[in-house]
């Protein structure tokens, strides 16, 4: 196999941790928004005057963008080599 066949692809929008990062996002600011105009005097009461919802939700939109900036700055290969029909390789010195 010649290196000259090989095409390198990226994983895209396929990545997990492309994923994982939109959705610890959409949680993160929906518990952001939550503790921004939904915390109550009650609950201030039962978390000792900390807005659990708040910095929670700070935290996963925090963990999202690194998960996002980890795909964008390290991508996942996908070589694709036009001339390897199986889709699998042989080991080596099995011929």
């Amino acid at each position: 196999m010649s290196k000259s066949h090989e095409l390198t692809k990226t994983a895209g929008a396929f990545d997990i941790r492309n994923f994982i990062g939109v959705l610890l996002g959409v949680f993160g600011i929906i518990l952001t928004l939550a503790g921004i105009f939904a915390f109550t005097p009650d609950e201030a009461e039962r978390t000792g005057g900390i807005d659990a919802n708040l910095w929670t939700g700070i935290g996963l939109i925090i963990a999202a963008l690194l998960f996002l900036a980890w795909a964008k700055l390290r991508p996942l290969k996908i070589i694709d080599d036009p001339d390897d029909v199986t889709g699998t390789e042989a080991a080596p010195g099995s011929d």
